[in-house]
């Protein structure tokens, strides 16, 4: 049987391989986001210090 065909039950050797990726990708983009979220809190914590220092 070719590589990536259906079987005669409806299945497809290429399924798990698809499923991999997806996850993989959404990995990616969750650490993404969560790499974003840490630098913004860290310049919005920076960016109000400085703030109190030159206030105080």
């Amino acid at each position: 049987m070719a590589e990536g065909q259906p079987r005669p039950d409806g299945t497809d050797d290429a399924a798990p391989e698809r499923a991999r990726k997806r996850r993989s990708i959404a990995i990616a983009w969750s650490l993404a986001l969560f790499a974003a979220l840490v630098f913004v809190i860290t310049v919005v914590r920076l960016a109000g210090n400085m703030a109190e220092r030159a206030a105080g």
